[in-house]
């Protein structure tokens, strides 16, 4: 059931930053908390915009790009400078694209979809290459993970949270690490 009372309240806490910004200076009072909380409210959005109506805008999420999209009209609003698909440097052999970045925030928002129970499994792996690739990115301070599992295929959901959210620090500089895992 919606929870109309916590939606509004991170909605409207969210409503006190949207005023203009500079793009190029700062994303005004936002930060990676308010990307989090956010984040939090995904189901209910999702859930608010496809039971609605019998006909308008439903948001039917069968792949990676549809929670990219989701998340995309969830966070841009708030965060002015967030932008997507922005590739990374080459860091060995790899060549990563990050789904969306934020320079003022110095954040970088990875969306995955779990798709079936082989990538359930896998997705710790998935993770921890991408946390390899952004360690070198100056630009990143802090990761959101985002994961829409709709069929609850990741195996041991605490056991991930608490490999991915662990304090890291390279060559002297913090990466955090947040992981939110929907619906």
């Amino acid at each position: 059931m919606l929870d109309v009372g916590k939606t509004a309240g991170v909605i409207g806490g969210l409503a006190s930053i949207a005023g203009p910004k500079n793009v190029a200076s700062s994303s005004g009072s936002a930060n990676v908390a308010d990307v989090c909380a956010a984040l939090d409210e995904f189901t209910e959005c999702v859930r608010y915009l496809n039971t609605r109506r019998n006909t308008g805008a439903v948001l039917a999420l069968e792949s990676e790009a549809d929670v990219q999209d989701a998340l995309y009209l969830i966070l841009r609003p708030w965060v002015r400078d967030f932008v997507p698909e922005n590739p990374t440097g080459k860091t060995g052999n790899r060549f990563a694209i990050r789904d969306f970045a934020s320079r003022s925030l110095r954040l970088v928002v990875e969306a995955k979809f779990i798709r079936d129970a082989d990538h359930g499994k896998g997705v710790s792996k998935e993770l921890h290459d991408d946390i390899e690739v952004y360690r070198h990115n100056p630009h990143c301070d802090t990761i959101v993970f985002f994961i829409y599992d709709p069929n609850s295929l990741i195996p041991d959901q605490r056991e991930l949270r608490r490999t991915i959210e662990q304090s890291r620090v390279y060559d002297g500089r913090p990466l955090a690490c947040k992981l939110i895992v929907k619906p």
